[in-house]
């Protein structure tokens, strides 16, 4: 077998290499994939995870599970976090960290522009147990500043946010959240790890969609929440396991088979981005484009600075969306026009900015919509930029815009 590893290792090493070793009883090289939900334990076992302790022996495999393991020490390897829990999809993740971190009469700031379904969780759900909650604009370090109030637990962003590209300042947001004794919570889904590591700019917790850049391939479902263990410990014993929204086995297995290419992925992501992204700036149809690997982007100094890659998504703005979307749905060749993102292949979809305002941000102020009109004018295409070639994918754009 193997010797155990005595020296730090790299991004592409601890890619391939965090939380596996070969099989003790077959020698298997590649991980094995362990589906049994129960396991043989001993008498002394207890029959509640009040008594559990973390990842201690597999009972359950709601509790627990070593496929799920594995795929949870490489990550927190990964996001160099103390540990990690792992969930059924980002939502899971997301409802997990708010439920465990709220309770009634309490309050918390919220990015005004995020992940939709973490939009409208916090339009209604959230506010209907009895929880404040304030959204700003996080871009804006004085907007933040004004929604603390005295019972402020959490403050929760997305950088770069989805879908506006936008992005926020880690490092200033968490000294304001630890001078109002607040967490700090960051979706780091669109950086990802190769780009931003918010634990060391002083976050709290980390949040990844994994069916995205982490699983890599379009075909599973997961979600994770990165930190210390004295904070995840109990945030898996009292959301993980009693509610139940834990992660199949078979999609721990696939996505961290996608991770051991992940950051020869998010490298080649963001290079296919940036020549596609020059391309539709020059483009006569084009209005604007949002990159954060290009200086157009209203916050580039910024991204040069927190982002070490700038990742695949971008943005841009037609004369006519709607009427584009459809050439787009019709005469694409290549790329996809799906939701979704962080896929191998390329996706495209168009976001109307009047049908995501009536349904999923709700702007308190004028200045929140002038952000929100600055970034996504009446509308904007998402273009998720993928890993084939990236004149073809330029080919494929033009002949559509044609």
């Amino acid at each position: 077998m193997s010797a155990p590893i005595s020296f730090p290792l790299g991004e592409q090493t601890t890619a391939i290499h965090a939380g596996e070793t070969p099989d003790p009883v077959s020698g298997a090289s590649a991980p094995n994939i362990v589906m049994s939900t129960t396991f043989v334990t001993d008498a002394d076992a207890g029959f509640s995870v009040e008594g559990m302790e973390e990842n201690e022996n597999w009972i359950y495999t709601r509790w627990g599970n070593p496929t799920v393991h594995q795929l949870e020490v490489k990550l927190a390897a990964l996001e160099q976090a103390e540990t990690a829990v792992a969930f059924a999809s980002g939502m899971g993740a997301i409802s997990a960290l708010l439920l465990h971190t709220l309770k009634a009469g309490e309050h918390a700031v919220i990015s005004d522009v995020a992940y939709a379904a973490l939009a409208e969780m916090t339009n209604e759900m959230i506010p209907q147990l009895n929880i404040a909650i304030t959204k700003v604009d996080t871009s804006s370090l004085e907007a933040i500043e004004q929604a603390i109030r005295p019972n402020t637990r959490l403050i929760y962003i997305e950088t770069p946010c989805n879908p506006l590209l936008r992005l926020t300042d880690i490092a200033a947001v968490g000294q304001i959240a630890r001078a109002a004794g607040a967490r700090l919570a960051v979706d780091s889904t669109f950086a990802t790890p190769l780009a931003t590591r918010p634990l060391q700019l002083g976050a709290d917790f980390v949040i990844h969609s994994l069916t995205k850049y982490l699983g890599g391939h379009g075909d599973a479902l997961g979600g994770v929440i990165l930190g210390k263990t004295a904070d995840l410990a109990p945030l898996r014993k009292k959301t993980a396991i009693r509610l139940g929204g834990v992660l199949s086995p078979f999609n721990a297995w696939l996505i961290m088979r996608g991770l051991a290419t992940f950051p020869l992925r998010m490298r080649a992501h963001a290079d296919n981005a940036r020549q596609v992204a020059q391309f539709l700036e020059g483009h006569p149809q084009v209005k604007q484009v949002i990159y954060p690997g290009r200086p157009s982007h209203p916050q580039y100094e910024l991204a040069r600075r927190q982002m070490k890659n700038a990742s695949g998504m971008l943005t841009f703005q037609v004369a006519d969306g709607p009427a584009q979307a459809r050439k787009f749905a019709e005469k694409l060749q290549i790329i996809h026009y799906a939701v979704s993102l962080g896929h191998h292949r390329s996706l495209i979809f168009y976001l109307n900015s009047q049908d995501l305002l009536a349904s999923s941000f709700k702007f308190d102020t004028p200045a929140q919509l002038a952000s929100w009109r600055a970034f996504a004018g009446d509308g904007i295409f998402r273009l998720s930029v993928g890993l084939e070639d990236a004149d073809d994918l330029i080919r494929d754009l033009e002949q559509a815009l044609a």
